[in-house]
């Protein structure tokens, strides 16, 4: 993108009024930032959702001094800028309506992995969810994960120092410009992050950490992710709307359960109960859910030989005898079995290879 077409679309989204849908629609129909200054008032005008307080709006010329501040900002700290019909913005954002047009990076993120979790939780996060959290990303490790979190107190900064511990890509996606850190504590995180990550945000130099930008941020951690992982929540918090975002945009989300009288595993039970997210007991329910172990097995493995399965496993090696492939939705209720359960037999059961899953989530008996 030249600085030119760069400082169009930065007026453009300075322009009051003028949110992500609505540039997106005026970019399609006119092709370009710079386009859309140049053309009619009545032509503008004509465009469905265009009114006449936005057709004033486009004719304020500060947004230009404002674009061109950004503009300096952006060049001298060499922050990269991806528009959302480019290839180096996150595939999966793309095809979320509300994403952001332009999205500012720092550090070395590298999206080509496709397996690009994000995990949240509350800031005030227990013992427990620190445990599950570390053995989450130590089984995951070996798939070689990119983890997203939001750089808060709490669930996400462990996820972040987990993921450096474990030598994956991690990316903090940021509430505010990338001028600052917030909160100030963890800058101490930022120049280690860089080195295999780093940061992103929708957000400009002028932006400050204001509550309701914590509620937009939370869109790109679910929307650049394969699936969202609840590990602790109360009943209420931003990692819930994170949850519902995700669902939304159709990807997995998966919620680590807790007892009934833990006030910080509340919000996980409730999406669990309400069949808003998937039951997470392990890597392992992920891991099946996601289909991720397709492409990472060295070698097939053999069928033992007088194998012996526990009751509830031949009743799944029976079903898919006669069926033949099948989903593991399909498995679970066919054989009777919720989710949380069937994933682990289907895991037992590859390891005594009398099973092997398929692309897509299937599985069928050897």
């Amino acid at each position: 993108m030249s600085d030119q077409d760069l400082f169009y679309l930065l007026a453009l989204l300075k322009v009051d009024g003028v949110g992500d849908i609505m540039a997106k629609k005026l970019l399609t129909h006119f092709g370009s930032a710079e386009a859309i200054f140049s053309t009619k008032p009545n032509q503008i005008a004509a465009i469905d959702g265009v009114g006449s307080v936005l057709m004033r709006n486009l004719k304020d010329k500060s947004i230009f001094e404002k674009a061109n501040q950004e503009l300096q900002f952006i060049k001298s700290n060499n922050i990269r800028v991806s528009f959302f019909q480019d290839e180096s913005y996150p595939e999966r954002l793309k095809h979320c309506i509300d994403s952001p047009v332009l999205i500012f990076t720092a550090g070395n993120i590298n999206l080509e992995n496709k397996k690009i979790i994000s995990i949240v939780g509350t800031r005030q996060i227990t013992s427990y969810g620190t445990e599950f959290c570390k053995k989450l990303i130590e089984d995951l490790a070996p798939l070689d994960p990119i983890i997203v979190s939001g750089f808060a107190y709490g669930v996400d900064i462990v996820a972040h120092q987990l993921a450096m511990d474990y030598n994956l890509q991690t990316i903090g996606v940021l509430a505010h410009g990338l001028n600052q850190i917030y909160p100030r504590t963890h800058k101490k995180y930022v120049a280690k992050m860089e080195e295999n990550g780093g940061f992103i945000t929708e957000f400009w130099s002028s932006s400050n950490p204001d509550k309701e930008k914590f509620v937009r941020r939370n869109r790109i951690v679910a929307g650049m992710t394969e699936a969202t992982i609840v590990i602790e929540s109360a009943d209420r918090g931003g990692s819930l709307i994170t949850a519902n975002l995700a669902n939304d945009y159709n990807r997995d989300v998966f919620a680590v359960p807790g007892r009934v009288t833990d006030k910080y595993s509340q919000g996980c039970n409730n999406l669990i109960k309400t069949q808003k997210a998937n039951l997470l007991s392990s890597a392992a329910d992920l891991i099946y859910m996601l289909n991720w172990d397709i492409e990472n097995k060295a070698k097939p493995v053999q069928k033992l030989l007088f194998v012996e399965l526990e009751p509830d496993e031949q009743k799944v090696y029976d079903f898919l005898l006669k069926s033949g492939k099948e989903l593991m939705d399909i498995i679970a209720l066919q054989c009777d079995f919720p989710i949380y359960k069937i994933s682990g037999l289907l895991l037992n059961m590859e390891l005594k290879g009398v099973i092997r899953p398929l692309p897509g989530k299937l599985f069928e008996a050897i």
